[in-house]
């Protein structure tokens, strides 16, 4: 059986906790930020938790 590997691209967004939940980064945030104005940038530096419904769909896609 082959196995299935990580996608790189989402485990670089993606960090999954010790208890399972997914934190994720706010969108646009990681690059061109010297154009978008500064209350953005701040407001993106918060992350979040990944809902449900993204885990279950992206959880092929995240294994270790």
């Amino acid at each position: 059986m082959p196995k299935i590997k990580t996608h790189k691209g989402t485990a670089k967004v993606a960090n999954v906790r010790p208890g399972g939940t997914v934190k994720i980064g706010t969108p646009g945030a990681r690059h061109n930020t010297g154009k978008k104005n500064a209350a953005y940038n701040r407001n993106a530096r918060s992350a979040s938790n990944m809902s449900k419904s993204d885990m279950k769909r992206l959880k092929n896609v995240l294994v270790k």
